[in-house]
């Protein structure tokens, strides 16, 4: 069977290669095509099944149009969510995107940069794990393009997209403490990572400002890989303390589902018994008999905020850095009492 050229489709459109050229890699506004007579040559494309040659196309470019994104979990609704949004933005550009997921686990990490690179991807976006820091640094040197998103190193001075992890998690525990929550407990990862950091120094000085800072610490830490057994031994010191927590702040969506699952074992009612407010929304929390408060991050503008400075890096070669940090909204439901 013959391959269809883009000689093909001008011939059947009534137009010149240049023109078909334009269109099928998204430049006809550049090249003032009309918007009729661009569908009609897509939709000639579509009928000869026309397949672009990436190939040729990266020989004569010197790039191949692929990034690649590595995630700390794919299955997480939230990178799951980043992951789409970028594919979509990424294909707008003509871009492929291949993906990974490090498990936040620094070995695996180093693993997906360097096989992504061997691929001859042109850039990447990264949320770094923990302990990533020579990696981060070793692609600054290498003039690799790359962002990272939802997550950076203060100490290297690279593009980043994050949120005002802060003023979040400030807001979300003032929330609770506006609904008469008093004592109001915390439980995050066991990380040095700057968001989980952040958001904890926000529940902490929402509480001091309110004059509600505790004698004895209610902010738990679980470790990634003992995520089940230390949640419940967080929950269980948390409600058998002298003066049992009567809220629940959970730094991330995965926290807040496994919390959950325990919490209802234990037959605890969310909100009379126990407020809850998490960081991201996930289908999970929308099933919750309890519709859950939580923080709302803009994962659509993050996603395509980091192809636009990706693709600065890689099509103008933007040496500059680009700092993104976005704000969130608190979305309030029934886990948090009367509102």
């Amino acid at each position: 069977m013959k391959k269809v050229s883009l000689k093909d489709i001008a011939t059947e459109a009534g137009v010149s290669t240049a023109l078909v050229s334009y269109v099928l890699t998204n430049k006809e506004k550049e090249a003032r095509i009309g918007k009729e007579m661009a569908e009609k040559i897509r939709e000639i494309a579509r009928k000869l099944n026309y397949q672009p040659n990436h190939i040729a196309r990266s020989l004569k470019s010197g790039r191949s149009y692929t990034i690649g994104l590595i995630v700390a979990d794919i299955s997480n609704p939230f990178f799951g969510n980043i992951a789409r949004t970028i594919e979509d933005e990424a294909k707008r550009n003509n871009y492929t995107v291949i993906f990974g997921s490090s498990d936040e686990n620094v070995d695996k990490s180093r693993d997906l940069i360097s096989v992504l690179l061997n691929r001859q991807v042109d850039g990447l976006i990264i949320t770094p794990t923990e302990g990533s820091e020579q990696q981060i640094a070793q692609l600054k040197t290498m003039n690799v393009p790359f962002v990272l998103i939802d997550r950076y190193f203060p100490e290297i001075p690279v593009s980043y997209i994050t949120i005002n992890n802060y003023q979040s998690a400030y807001d979300a525990v003032s929330h609770l403490i506006k609904m008469g929550k008093k004592q109001i407990g915390m439980v995050a990862y066991k990380t040095s990572l700057q968001h989980i950091n952040e958001r904890k120094r926000g529940y902490h000085e929402a509480l001091r400002d309110h004059d509600l800072l505790p004698k004895n610490s209610l902010l738990k830490l679980a470790r990634y890989a003992h995520l089940k057994e230390d949640l419940k031994t967080a929950i269980d010191q948390l409600r058998n303390a002298k003066k049992p927590a009567d809220a629940l702040f959970f730094a991330t969506n995965t926290l807040a589902i496994e919390g959950l699952k325990y919490i209802n074992t234990l037959g605890i009612r969310v909100p009379e018994d126990l407020a809850i407010v998490t960081f991201d929304e996930g289908e999970a929390l929308d099933l919750f008999y309890s519709p859950v408060t939580f923080v709302r991050q803009p994962i659509m503008d993050m996603g395509k905020a980091a192809v636009r400075v990706l693709l600065d890096q890689i099509i103008a070669a933007k040496k500059e850095t680009a700092v993104i940090c976005m704000d969130t909204e608190l979305v309030i439901r029934k886990s948090c009492g009367n509102h």
